[in-house]
């Protein structure tokens, strides 16, 4: 935790150690990248990739069925009722080689691809929600994937091996003070006099899988390196840490609104001992390995929530069915019909979105990190809106809880429990607010590297010449194709039905594309701070994506003989088209600087007499039980796997 006397950093300290960590070079190609530089590049997502791999899909399969086998034993309102998975679900899935799956073979593990792997999140997702944080947790962003990419092969020897036989791991980054703005990190790890260690103090806040885990990837300041201007600048490096070395305790387990049994908690570090040699890839690279891997680790949620919204619609579907009301099936009404429609929708757009995002990863030569943090952004949000749909639908029994709903006779139906579980996925690895500040911020990086210090007042004139000088060949062209592309747009005949949809996405992309040079020259340095503008910007950028995605995944299904998809795809791109126009009409906020004073105001406290009339809230106090930090040894019985 931070002391009253660690003072919290400025807000350049905060830019600086952001940008230090960004990755700046566009070495491979991005659909993304390209859209908000306005131009429409199906040929980089078209057709759709694919692997032909017989022996993997093989082995994928085989396991697939074995997980399907230990999921259908397990009862998932009692995890929610007792907050616990029992032990013996997890050491099934530990024998099945669930905790391994990407491990590569010849450590041990499956050595499965990242598509089987987000299949099997899926799936999982479908069945209990807990049991995909225990999993995803481990792997998405736990050891197996930093080792995988920035691990040397003495430590790939050392710590593969005990993961794909079921050791679980955790990412140990966020704390009390540190969540996305990683400046106020106060955990350190300090070097020992002969260099061979270092000792680790401080605390993390909501590790999730840290009160059970064997082994953490945890993040922590090293010494500030002195850069070329003569100023400190901060290091964050991540270290492999032994769960049961000693220092390592949990100090509570932390519990939440869904997600009941989420072995998540808080954890502290008391002159831990880490050697050297778990050092990941380097000092002062720990912030760029987080980054990176988290670019991968994106890819999990977009997939749990295509296994949340299949569930909710066959939930939804199968109700509206069978249920009848005014002499109709509810289906029948027009106001079911179309959330149920909308639903069907969406849910292949999800999938789609997912599937394409890690196709395009299984690939190889592309840059996924804005696709990532889209598909993240987008199937999270729209999962959680048919979340909400199927509840309505469900109607009392939708709120009603499984047991109650079972202990009268109806079928235990959880759609509650589905709610309370999602909801976190909109905060899980970066808030919705965060992703689109991210994208955000590449969305105009080109711009600002070319263009920025012609509209930046602090420029001298030396520099807005010289920037001139150096953006006027490319604005020259680039423009002007802007203009003419979404006059012309290309033709798309290939997709038959599909091409219209296709052709205003082209058209939107070069209106994207003039918008946000627009807003640069409108706004200049000021552009940051118009979150809200650069928001809309984002959505409909996110909403060109997955009309692209939805395209492109149906022309593959109905060659292979499943036409039905591009009836999905024509009705998703439908209800896309409507909110890519409402969100172009509203695209600079004509209220937002209204709702800033009024906020403001409200913080300084002018509008507290609104608050009148209701009971002061709860103050924060100790533990009423006195109850001492759990001991590390006594919070799970000791497993085959350490």
């Amino acid at each position: 935790m931070s002391s009253p006397a660690q003072a919290l950093a400025t807000e350049r300290e905060a830019r600086d150690v952001a940008e230090s960590a960004r990755e700046t070079a566009w070495e491979h190609p991005s659909f993304v990248r390209e859209l908000f530089l306005g131009r429409f590049r199906l040929d980089l997502i078209h057709p759709h990739p694919e692997t032909h791999d017989p022996d993997e899909s093989a082995r994928a399969a085989e396991f697939m069925a074995k997980l399907r086998g230990v999921l259908g034993a397990v009862d998932s309102d009692a995890i929610d009722r007792t907050g616990e998975i029992p032990e013996s679900v997890v050491q099934a899935l530990r024998d099945i080689g669930a905790f391994g799956i990407k491990v590569p073979l010849e450590y041990g593990g499956l050595g499965l691809s990242q598509m089987s792997y987000i299949r099997a999140i899926e799936l999982v997702t479908s069945q209990d929600g807990s049991l995909t944080a225990l999993l995803s947790a481990s792997q998405s962003i736990g050891v197996p994937q930093p080792l995988k990419l920035f691990g040397t092969e003495e430590q790939k020897q050392r710590f593969f091996p005990r993961l794909a036989r079921g050791a679980i791991s955790a990412f140990a980054l966020t704390e009390v003070d540190a969540g996305s703005d990683p400046a106020n990190m106060s955990t350190t790890a300090t070097p020992t006099a002969d260099g061979t260690h270092f000792l680790l103090n401080g605390e993390k806040l909501w590790c999730t899988n840290g009160t059970r885990a064997d082994l953490f990837v945890v993040m922590a300041r090293t010494p500030d390196e002195v850069g070329k201007d003569g100023r400190p600048r901060k290091q964050i490096t991540a270290f492999i840490v032994e769960g049961s070395a000693p220092g390592v305790e949990v100090v509570h387990r932390c519990r939440f609104m869904g997600l009941k049994a989420m072995e998540n908690g808080l954890i502290r570090f008391t002159d831990v001992r880490v050697p050297r040699e778990n050092i990941l890839w380097g000092e002062g690279k720990g912030l760029k390995l987080a980054l990176i891997t988290l670019n991968t680790g994106r890819l999990t949620l977009p997939a749990s929530a295509a296994g949340g919204s299949k569930v909710m619609l066959r939930i939804a579907r199968e109700w509206a069915a069978t249920r009848v009301q005014w002499g109709v099936a509810i289906g029948k009404h027009d106001a079911i019909a179309n959330k149920i429609g909308r639903m069907a929708a969406d849910t292949f757009a999800i999938e789609a979105v997912a599937e394409l995002s890690t196709a395009l990863y299984e690939r190889g030569g592309y840059d996924i990190r804005l696709e990532a943090a889209i598909a993240k952004l987008w199937n999270t949000e729209t999962g959680w809106r048919i979340i909400d749909d199927t509840l309505q639908i469900r109607g009392g029994r939708g709120y009603e809880t499984a047991d109650s709903l079972r202990a009268r006779g109806e079928a235990p139906i959880g759609v509650e429990r589905a709610m309370r579980d999602s909801r976190i996925n909109l905060i899980f690895e970066g808030t919705s607010e965060i992703m689109r500040l991210f994208i955000a911020r590449e969305a105009v990086d080109h711009h600002f590297d070319l263009a920025f210090p012609i509209v930046n007042p602090d420029s001298t004139m030396k520099q807005r010449l010289r920037a001139l000088a150096r953006s006027a060949p490319f604005y020259a062209a680039w423009y002007p194709s802007r203009v003419l592309g979404a006059l012309r747009p290309a033709m798309y005949s290939e997709f038959g039905k599909l091409a219209t949809h296709l052709r205003f996405a082209d058209r939107a992309t070069n209106r994207l594309g003039r918008a946000l040079f627009h807003l640069m020259v409108r706004h200049g340095a000021k552009l940051e701070r118009r979150q809200m503008v650069m928001f809309r910007a984002v959505d409909i950028g996110a909403e060109l994506y997955a009309m692209a995605a939805a395209c492109t995944r149906a022309r593959m299904l109905a060659q292979r003989g499943q036409p039905g998809a591009e009836r999905l795809a024509d009705v998703f791109c439908r209800e896309s088209r409507v909110r890519i126009r409402r969100l172009f009409a509203a695209l600079n906020g004509t209220n937002d600087t209204a709702h800033y004073r009024l906020a403001q105001e409200v913080l300084r406290g002018e509008h507290a007499w609104l608050e009148d009339g209701i009971m002061a809230p709860p103050s924060s106090t100790v533990a009423a039980d006195g109850a001492e930090p759990v001991a590390r040894e006594a919070s799970r019985p000791a497993v085959a796997a350490r």
